[in-house]
């Protein structure tokens, strides 16, 4: 017999039995987000935006820092909305994730052409 989610004690007790949270809606990250770009946490903010405008079953569209996003995936399966897109400018791609929690993105930027890895928070306008 299949328990989700469940503590076996022994083999006779069943403890703390939870069934997984339902999956999140990949809509909500429709729309703008203010995307806090600051280099280190002591660094003043600098923002840019990013604007989701089309979301369609596990894939996204929208701009980044002004560029394209390409290849935008979206994966909710595990009860927590994650997201990662592609961007580019002169010096290469810029590899992008992040993870939607309590009403924010927390990203991580990966950029092949400069080789830096920034970190990123984004909220709503």
């Amino acid at each position: 017999m299949k328990y989700p989610a469940c503590l076996l004690v022994g083999s006779l007790f069943l403890v703390g039995c939870a069934t997984p949270p339902a999956p999140l809606q990949p809509q909500q990250l429709a729309g703008p987000w203010k995307v806090d770009l600051r280099p280190t946490p002591q660094a003043e903010a600098y923002f840019q935006e990013l604007i989701v405008t089309s979301v369609k079953d596990k894939s996204f569209e929208g701009t980044f820092y002004g560029a394209p996003i390409r290849q935008g995936r979206i994966n909710s399966d595990w009860g927590t909305l994650r997201i990662a897109f592609v961007t580019a400018d002169g010096s290469g791609d810029y590899h992008h994730s992040a993870v939607l929690q309590q009403g924010r993105l927390e990203g991580l930027t990966n950029s092949t052409g400069r080789g830096f890895l920034a970190y990123w928070s984004a909220a709503r306008p």
